[in-house]
């Protein structure tokens, strides 16, 4: 089992800046990559972004250019810096990890609220 902690959400003003971390532990080596996900109010849950081991990246069209997600193996964190946040960007944000045929795991979710 992986456990996943996330912190970092919270209220910012449209155009404003938050950085998300998620933390792993537990049977982490059989994990190959890991991403933030979100979920608004009545939508399902989507992809934001995503990060393999071997560094491969890959972003959601919509904060294409405005989010960054990197990790620090050391520390078995993800991050992920969201800049210009828009008022549509308002949603609960989930950790995930996941490997071949294993998983996918998820933290409890952090609440990012963009508004003025």
């Amino acid at each position: 089992q992986v456990h996943l902690v996330e912190s970092g959400g919270g209220l910012v003003q449209p155009g404003g800046s938050l950085r998300l971390s998620c933390t792993a532990s537990g049977s982490i080596f059989r994990i190959n990559a890991m991403g933030w996900y979100r979920q608004a109010p009545g939508k399902q849950r989507d992809v934001v972004a995503v990060i393999s081991n071997n560094g491969t990246t890959n972003y959601a069209d919509s904060v294409k250019g405005r989010f960054t997600i990197s990790r620090e193996n050391a520390k078995n964190t993800v991050y992920l810096q969201m800049n210009s946040l828009k008022p549509e960007d308002t949603a609960v944000y989930y950790c995930n990890a996941h490997g071949p045929y294993y998983g996918p795991f998820w933290g409890q979710g952090t609440q990012v609220t963009v508004s003025s």
